[in-house]
């Protein structure tokens, strides 16, 4: 019971990546759901997160305006569409149960997105 990330690969500067987040072994409405990331050397950062009960999402400010986080409760999955992507979004994605996961909640293996020219 987890959720699959993926989608990740290597993108030019301005370039747009599409992360899809499928739900294995559990209903994904009926969670409020997180993408965050984490670079080689930095701490983790959330970077946002949907809620279950009125599909408002809430944003970092270092993604903005750039990322928009979609939800396709007929496909179990949840998105991130990152458009204008730059050097510093270069990290392994995550997605997980609950805007604040802790250790009872479903994470996800990652997949990573390397921005580079």
């Amino acid at each position: 019971v987890q959720p699959v990330e993926s989608g990740g690969g290597l993108v030019q500067p301005g370039g747009s990546l599409r992360l899809p987040c499928v739900a294995s072994g559990f209903t994904l409405v009926d969670y409020d759901i997180v993408w965050f990331r984490q670079a080689p050397g930095k701490e983790r950062e959330g970077v946002s997160c949907i809620n279950s009960n009125d599909g408002s999402t809430y944003y970092a400010d270092s993604v903005k305006d750039r990322f928009t986080f979609s939800r396709d409760n007929a496909k179990n999955t949840v998105y991130l569409q990152m458009n204008s992507l730059k050097p510093e979004d270069t990290a392994v994605y995550y997605c997980a149960t609950d805007c604040v996961p802790g250790p009872d909640d479903y994470w996800g293996q990652g997949t990573k997105v390397t921005v580079s020219s």
